[in-house]
């Protein structure tokens, strides 16, 4: 059995701490995912290791639902945008993007997981705790799957979108776009946006 200990409190109250009991043991499958508790957290596996994110924050929330709907305005009749959804790579590489771009026709298909070759765009929305995963594991575990196309999305700095593209077995760039200026991306469909939309509140 692993244990997960997430530490919240009040200043009134003092640091509490809620110990979460997860069945199975490293290395973690699929499987072992499936038996976890639905306790408001985020489970990834690379490898068999365990990657457990919190809840995102209003400010990543707000990129990823700014994105969306830019992405589903531009998008053809065949193809969808979605949230968080469950992809499977083997029984001990599971991942979670923000957000994916994938066929409607694939959708209707699937149960519990996407495979990664049903995803034509997987994003990552980078936060303080998913700095090095984003920048790095995901960059080259996204490769490895054969997932198209890879959009990081830096919220910090702007924001800034850096757009990889499979180059054989590796992702290659980043492009890097800049928030302040309209940018035409051309796959997985052509979309023209100022990347600091995403960030300006509705009104």
């Amino acid at each position: 059995m692993a244990t997960i200990e997430p530490k919240s409190g009040t200043a009134a109250q003092g640091p509490t701490t809620r110990r979460t009991v997860l069945p199975g043991a490293p290395p973690f499958t699929v499987d072992d995912l499936l038996e976890f508790p639905d306790d408001g957290n985020r489970y990834e596996l690379f490898n068999g290791s365990l990657l457990v994110s919190p809840a995102p924050t209003p400010l990543h929330q707000r990129v990823i639902t700014r994105l969306m709907i830019t992405l589903q305005s531009a998008a053809p009749p065949e193809l969808e945008c979605l949230t968080t959804v469950n992809v499977g790579y083997s029984n001990e590489n599971f991942y979670i993007p923000d957000l994916v771009v994938v066929p409607e026709e694939v959708s209707d298909g699937v149960d519990l997981m996407y495979s990664p070759g049903d995803l034509l765009l997987a994003v990552e929305v980078v936060s303080p705790s998913s700095k090095s995963v984003d920048r790095a594991a995901k960059v080259e575990a996204y490769a490895e799957a054969g997932i198209p196309l890879y959009w990081r999305v830096e919220p910090m700095e702007g924001p800034r979108i850096y757009v990889y593209e499979l180059d054989g077995h590796s992702y290659a760039g980043p492009a890097v776009h800049k928030a302040g200026n309209l940018v035409t991306l051309s796959a997985p469909f052509s979309v023209t946006f100022d990347p600091a939309r995403l960030m300006r509140p509705r009104g």
